[in-house]
């Protein structure tokens, strides 16, 4: 087995005085009896190093059998690397111990001598103060600063035994912590494992956990106040250095607090073990000092390290270099590599606001990956930085503030790469990555001018267009004005109840801000899909990331959420000039069983925001939860205002959850909006049951005062289970029709669907006949469709009357339908000067005289037209 330790000169008073000498050939060197001699050798390796940068000297003194060989090599410097060709010189030299205490010493040398004195002490006594004195160094760094000469020397002692050892062994180097010599024994960090080598997860931990805690309650009732029992206690069934020292932190985190009162100078300052235990409070090195303490009594090598913290107190902007450290935590020499560990910043938080401690166990601080830890620790040492690539106090100054939620949500920032930003013609991007779905949030507060502490009034959420996704967030930042900006970013797991953790911070500098125009503000913070979506049954949305969707021309648009089950939905649209009735008026939804779509009028230029919540379809007692939020940009001058959606619009638009239910099925519209550039439309649709009845509603805002009722613009036909719907608007507009139905003739009709309909023709459309009861299943209405006749005219009429004895028209007088090959009446009528014609028809096995009216037709009065 071989041992490799380092230490200072100075510690070990090696006074090393190297003057050359002439060689003595003859003379010869001092034995002595081997067989007073233990069968080991001791080697002593010492290297010097002067203010000339350019020579180092490396002597490997070699005590065999009482005689102590040296071997002196000169390292090349900078001057030697750009002059390779330059041959080493090396010495070998004998030193033979003098029996006389204290006596000179001779060198056999073959062709030069060195004269080295040296005080040589008993091997034993040699080792005996080597391992006394490194344990009295394990004390903080501030207390152990090197001068620069001792800085520059080091020994290495190496011990050989004769019964060499084939199998491997780990061993533990010792150190002086804080000193630059530590390095040089810290076992090499290419090479160290990641945490999750050492335990999976920390859930492993959980029995050891539980009866640390419950342990440590006990033995605060039993004021047990010393350190060695109280280990012995909560390590109690553990069975190797990892469950003992997480036994111990267990211990730390759980039952001493932080000592706020010593910090703000309000009291002594608690640091020593015995106090931390007695008081159960204590400052950061009280932590450091106590975990060193415990964890000796069970063997394991842990040091105190310091060095700056991103804690309280940090102010950003203000350069570490020219302050003192102000924290320290530990390291732990534990499977076989040294592993970092904060037990203050595990404990708990405080509130600098009131005053208190929080105790909030955060396990994160427990064996910490060091490329992580670098970020909220910079040590005094950079040995203890446990890095490949160790990073200067500016790096770590300009790197962003991350807390441990950020680590443990497993987020990645993309952007920015450092605390301090800049804004890019007045906005800046903030954009993370995860793999679980996350809930974000965000603070924006600027610096005041005077103070330079960021005010306490947040910037308003229109400065900010957040999108979250299920892999990524993005955060574009648009300062109201210029200044310099702290951005706070808050993240919880989808689904987990109370508050957002603080993730993240950066500073933003804004120059200067771009003219644009003002963004409506928003409640929910988040733009986009949010990231609770899937949980509430919507996993798609036509609008992708948290971009603006830009309006055509039109002023209109249309956003449709896919859905995993039926749903319910409202939305809310806002707009810098809309009022809550207008807005109403620009939103027709629609509700299918697997897709919402909210169809959208944005009747000014600017931007707006749309609001979707949903609930279950069938828990009508469900509340309704935001599940996106979305930017509309409408560039152009938008729609007429006066031109919105019907006003008496319901939640059914256009077929969908309650057409089906309702056993309708094989729309020839499936949208919610039907465009009749003419004027005229058709619409059908297929009844799962012929007895379904089916009623008609057709209204419009700017049609009220219309010589004819508007329901003779509709007109209903039934051919077996088909249905179609005739429509003939009075002129331009938007019109609402809705269909309604019925199972049973007792049962009231309901509204199964609303259709808007738009018609860009100007020219007033002729309404239909006036239809009666009588008209029903299966009566079809060739000609004439208009409604309204002609006076003094020959009027063709073919209709279809299933089941009629006898069909005719009455005026003036009395015109009988024939029936043709077809199964249709069909005749000619005159309409005179008579006012109506009606049209009626003989469908039962009873007087033929007794005729039911299907429909009647206005004759125009031409005097009442001129």
């Amino acid at each position: 087995m071989l041992i490799t330790r380092q230490i200072s000169m100075t510690d070990y008073s090696f006074p090393l005085i190297c003057s050359s000498i002439q060689p003595q050939t003859n003379q010869q060197p001092v034995t002595t009896d081997k067989s007073h001699q233990p069968d080991e050798t001791l080697i002593l390796k010492v290297t010097t190093d002067s203010n000339n940068d350019t020579q180092k000297q490396n002597f490997d003194l070699k005590l065999e059998n009482n005689v102590v060989k040296c071997k002196i090599q000169n390292e090349p410097g900078s001057q030697e690397i750009q002059n390779k060709g330059r041959e080493e010189k090396a010495t070998e030299a004998c030193l033979n111990k003098n029996s006389d205490p204290g006596g000179a010493q001779s060198v056999e040398q073959n062709h030069s001598f060195t004269t080295i004195p040296l005080q040589v002490l008993p091997r034993k006594e040699t080792l005996q103060n080597f391992e006394g004195k490194l344990s009295e160094d394990q004390r903080p760094s501030t207390k152990r600063q090197l001068s620069a000469e001792s800085a520059a020397k080091s020994v290495s002692v190496r011990k050989r035994s004769t019964v060499k050892k084939c199998q491997e062994e780990t061993v533990k180097p010792p150190i002086i912590p804080g000193t630059q010599t530590a390095r040089h024994y810290l076992p090499d960090v290419s090479q160290r494992k990641p945490r999750k080598l050492l335990f999976s997860t920390t859930e492993i931990f959980n029995k050891i956990d539980t009866f640390a805690i419950e342990k440590g309650k006990e033995l605060r009732e039993l004021e047990v106040f010393n350190a060695q029992s109280i280990v012995r206690a909560v390590t109690e069934g553990t069975r190797n250095d990892l469950e003992k020292l997480r036994a111990i932190w267990i211990w730390l985190c759980h039952n001493i607090e932080y000592d706020l009162e010593g910090y703000l100078g309000l009291s002594q300052k608690i640091c020593s073990p015995d106090e931390v235990i007695r008081t159960g409070k204590g400052v950061c090195s009280g932590y450091s000092n106590l975990c060193v303490e415990m964890c000796r009594e069970v063997g394991i090598d842990c040091v105190e390290v310091s060095g700056y913290s991103k804690g309280m107190g940090y102010q950003t902007g203000h350069s570490l270099a020219e302050k003192h450290s102000d924290h320290e935590w530990n390291a732990v020499f534990v499977g076989g590599q040294w592993c970092l560990l904060d037990a203050c910043w595990g404990a708990g938080t405080v509130n600098m606001k009131t005053q208190t401690f929080v105790k909030r166990y955060d396990d994160y601080y427990f064996l910490t990956e060091p490329s992580e830890f670098i970020n909220s620790h910079f040590p005094d040492d950079q040995t203890w930085q446990q890095l490949n690539m160790p990073i200067s106090m500016e790096e770590f100054e300009e790197r962003p503030l991350k807390t441990s939620a950020f680590y443990q949500f497993g987020l990645t920032l993309s952007q920015p790469t450092q605390y301090k930003t800049t804004t890019d013609d007045g906005e800046a991007i903030v954009s993370m990555s995860f793999s679980n779905p996350l809930t974000f949030t965000y603070a924006m507060r600027q610096h005041d001018p005077l103070t330079g502490a960021p005010k306490h009034e947040e910037v308003e959420s229109s400065c900010g267009l957040l999108s979250v996704t299920r892999q990524g967030m993005k955060l574009r930042l648009l300062p109201p004005e210029p200044g310099v900006y702290v951005v706070q970013l808050f993240a919880r797991r989808e689904g987990e109840p109370g508050t957002l953790r603080w993730v993240c911070s950066l500073e933003l500098e804004c120059p200067s801000i771009h003219q644009r125009q003002t963004l409506p503000d928003n409640p929910y913070l988040n733009w986009g899909l949010a990231a609770g979506a899937l949980g509430l049954g919507v996993k798609g949305c036509s609008v992708k990331g948290g971009e603006a969707l830009e309006v055509g021309e039109g002023g209109e648009c249309k956003v449709i959420l896919a859905t995993s089950r039926p749903l319910m939905v409202v939305c809310e649209l806002t707009h810098h000039e809309l009022d809550g009735a207008a807005a109403k008026r620009c939103l027709a939804l629609q509700i299918a069983s697997d897709q919402l779509v909210c169809n959208v009028i944005c009747p000014y230029k600017g931007f707006y925001r749309l609001s979707a919540f949903v609930r279950d379809y069938e828990d009508a007692s469900g509340t309704f939860q935001n599940v996106g939020n979305y930017l509309l940009h409408c560039r152009g001058q938008g729609l007429n205002p006066n031109v919105l959606y019907p006003d008496e619009l319901g939640l059914w638009c256009g077929p969908g959850t309650r057409t089906q239910e309702a056993g309708l099925s094989h729309f020839s519209h499936t949208g919610a909006i039907v465009n009749a550039p003419q004027g005229r439309c058709n619409i059908t649709f297929h009844r799962a049951s012929p007895d379904f009845q089916i009623q008609a509603a057709f209204c419009g805002e700017q049609h009220k005062e219309a010589r004819f009722p508007l329901s003779r613009y509709v007109l209903l036909t039934f051919t077996d289970t088909k249905v179609t719907v005739s429509v003939c608007t009075p002129g331009a507009g938007v019109y609402r029709l809705g269909l309604y139905g019925r199972k049973a003739t007792k049962q009231d009709h309901m509204l199964l669907c609303d259709y808007i309909i738009k018609s860009m023709c100007e020219r007033q459309g002729e309404p239909f006949p006036c239809v009666y009861l009588a008209w029903g299943k299966g009566c079809v209405l060739l000609e004439p469709r208009a409604g309204v006749l002609a006076p003094q005219s020959l009027v063709s009429f073919r209709v279809r009357v299933p089941g009629a004895h006898r069909v005719c028209v009455m005026g003036e007088k009395r015109t009988d339908l024939k029936m043709n090959k077809s199964r249709v009446w069909e005749g000619e009528a005159l309409t005179g000067n008579a006012t109506q014609l009606k049209l009626a028809a003989v469908t039962k096995d009873t007087d033929m005289d007794d005729m039911d009216v299907l429909m009647t037709f206005d004759v125009l009065n031409l005097e009442n037209e001129m």
